[in-house]
């Protein structure tokens, strides 16, 4: 009688769907915080080596125009303005995140995209002018490591534009999520690490590049 009843329960048991997923986060507590300081690290890396490469032949010129044949400083320093501005938007729109404000969220979010493209606009006026009047990156080593370095910070600038609008959308559509909070988060750490790294291009290769 209680042999048959445990292999009744047995057979109860084995009935049962075997599971083999955790119910639990499969992946540690601000796994993806790390994740993104591991992504900004290697960007250092990356901006490093061109600032190293325009250290070395930033004075090459090949009897062409040098910095300060070529740069407008009055218009850079508009640019750098728009992006400065931009961080500070950008933690005005983090300030009403933690007070759970939607709406002022995406305003602030919005004027930051705008300043972010005025920016990016900007440079592309810059490129399209030296192209026209012959400072094609070919023309000399020093032409070639600034197109380069200011090129590839405009790239970031432009991805994390695309980047911000998309957040517009999902935080008007669902509000402040888990998933939200830290996307904003890991933004704010791109768009200010998009900002140290303007100032020493705006120092290092304008400011220094007008010097005889």
């Amino acid at each position: 009688m209680s042999n048959s009843a445990h292999l009744s329960h047995q057979g109860d048991d084995a009935s049962k769907p075997l599971e083999f997923h955790l119910k639990e986060e499969h992946h540690p507590q601000n796994g993806t915080m790390l994740g993104f300081w591991t992504y900004l690290m290697s960007d250092c890396l990356i901006f490093a080596a061109l600032f190293a490469v325009h250290a070395v032949v930033g004075r090459n010129y090949a009897a062409g125009p040098s910095g300060a044949d070529l740069f407008d400083l009055q218009l850079v320093a508009i640019n750098t303005a728009m992006l400065l501005l931009s961080s500070i938007t950008y933690g005005f729109a983090m300030l009403e995140m933690v007070k759970g404000r939607v709406k002022p969220t995406i305003v602030w979010l919005a004027i930051t995209g705008v300043l972010g493209a005025i920016f990016v606009a900007l440079e592309i006026y810059e490129f399209y002018h030296l192209i026209h009047v012959g400072a094609v990156p070919q023309r000399s080593a020093f032409l070639s490591s600034f197109f380069t370095l200011v090129g590839t910070h405009g790239l970031h600038v432009t991805f994390g534009i695309i980047w911000l609008v998309t957040l517009i959308f999902q935080v008007k559509r669902w509000g402040f999520t888990p998933s939200t909070r830290r996307r904003l988060m890991c933004l704010s750490l791109f768009w200010h690490f998009l900002d140290v790294v303007w100032i020493g291009v705006f120092t290092f290769v304008y400011l220094m590049g007008v010097l005889p």
